[in-house]
């Protein structure tokens, strides 16, 4: 029974259920779900189990960039001000530096909740553009750092072709992410055998409409079919106003318009912010069945805007959180800040609960870990049969949880528990990755962290 878990409450997709015997294989997916079971002789969780977040949205080496742009530089800093600024921190990544950052990284999203992620990778080269000696150096960097903290990957390499709308030839400051449409395939090729040896999954994510033209795009995604017609194609769309209006300058059409109208858009594409969209595109969208890639805490960071949730929510639409760029890395706090900008907004309370989920945090949760799931192209939907054995154990005797029915804990967990530590014990694949709401590689990769931010910003 060393791979089963007895839990006295666990959140199923259908809510939550009592005495619920959790069973996976070798392989780390989940064989049975069986509520109203006896334990046996398997463990016992020390708290309520909830299914493991998907973070749909990384790039993990801005987390050693997080607090250092929070002062004004200009009249009026922006979107646009703040790339400047990340532009300069990206040409210093080096490979060491990149592992260190994205070990400790997935550290933090460990321990905060989150058992998946999605790494939109757009740093490929050595300063200057030149490619390394082996092509995918900081890519396997990447695949590494998840290897080494636990974390299941969904690795995004990014192609990233020109500097504006039309094809504008890309800047200097862009050269280490610059690559043909040919070359991100065959990047995919040498990647594969290293993300199947982890269980890692492989997808594409064509940076932004302005960063590849319309010919760069149709034959990327063509060529990433024929690998595998099942990876997720992620893509920055309508971020900003500024975005709109230069799309709408060189094709007459909104970004999600056009995107829509000129890929074969379905549920393999996560659309990351779409915060500017009309009514139509909303529908549209919804439609396609493409999942809602919202980062709450980096859209408020950056001033991008505020996603009109509840209007997708009435198109059938499928949404997941993402900390893009880990100015805060912490599943709850996401939920948190998603669910109180649509409270300014509205001015009204308890926005987001679902019609049969009148709890906001468990309503939440869900469906985050759905879209998450869908997002990630990997079996992370939740504590169902088929699924990986990604969860986590909420403390039961924290403060902010103790006492309090069942009903109530994840709404607590998201809106009262103190940045999200009131989580025991997280696992993935089925192996415990965190104790005591510490990860066994904490001190170690704090460590190494504080050391490569610190020779990054000398």
């Amino acid at each position: 029974m060393d791979k089963a878990l007895f839990a006295e409450h666990a959140l199923l997709p259908s809510g939550w259920a009592r005495d619920v015997l959790l069973c996976w294989d070798a392989g780390g997916h989940l064989t049975s779900v069986t509520p109203g079971s006896a334990a046996g002789s398997a463990p016992r969780a020390a708290g309520p189990v909830i299914p493991g977040m998907p973070n749909l949205h990384s790039h993990a080496f801005q987390r050693a960039f997080a607090g250092l742009t929070e002062y004004r530089a200009q009249a009026q800093d922006s979107f646009w001000s703040w790339r400047e600024l990340m532009y300069r921190f990206a040409a210093r990544i080096a490979p060491e530096s990149l592992q260190a950052i994205a070990t400790w990284l997935y550290v933090e999203m460990l321990e905060a909740g989150y058992t998946s992620v999605c790494e939109f990778h757009y740093v490929h080269h050595e300063p200057g553009g030149r490619p390394y000696a082996d092509d995918a150096t900081l890519s396997l960097a990447l695949l590494r750092a998840a290897q080494a903290a636990g974390i299941g990957i969904t690795l995004l390499p990014v192609l990233y072709q020109a500097s504006g709308f039309g094809g504008q030839a890309p800047r200097a400051t862009q050269a280490r992410f610059i690559r043909s449409t040919d070359n991100m395939l065959s990047l995919l090729e040498r990647l594969a055998p290293a993300a199947q040896a982890q269980q890692a999954v492989l997808g594409l994510a064509p940076h932004s409409l302005r960063a590849v033209p319309p010919d760069s795009l149709r034959a990327a995604v063509a060529g990433l079919t024929a690998l595998d017609a099942r990876a997720p194609i992620h893509i920055h769309i309508a971020e900003q106003q500024q975005e709109v209006q230069d799309c709408l300058a060189w094709s007459g059409r909104r970004p999600v318009q056009w995107l829509l109208e000129h890929a074969s858009v379905d549920a393999r594409w996560c659309l990351v912010h779409a915060t500017h969209m009309t009514p139509d595109e909303y529908l549209a969208a919804a439609r396609s069945g493409a999942v809602a890639g919202i980062c709450p805490t980096t859209e408020a960071n950056l001033g991008d805007g505020i996603f009109d949730m509840p209007l997708w929510l009435q198109r059938g639409g499928a949404w997941g959180v993402g900390s893009d760029s880990h100015a805060c890395v912490n599943a709850a706090e996401e939920l948190m800040l998603l669910e109180y900008s649509q409270r300014l907004s509205l001015r009204q309370r308890n926005v987001l609960a679902g019609a049969g989920q009148p709890q906001v945090g468990t309503a939440l949760w869900l469906a985050a870990v759905q879209g998450g799931a869908q997002a990630a192209g990997r079996a992370v939907a939740g504590l169902a049969v088929g699924q990986r054995a990604d969860f986590a154990v909420l403390d039961a005797g924290h403060v902010a949880l103790a006492g309090l029915p069942v009903e109530a804990l994840l709404s607590a967990h998201v809106f009262a528990s103190s940045r999200g530590n009131a989580l025991q014990g997280v696992w993935t694949g089925g192996a415990q990755r965190v104790v005591a709401g510490r990860h066994a590689l904490h001190a170690r990769a704090a460590q190494d962290f504080i050391a490569a931010r610190a020779a990054l910003i000398a």
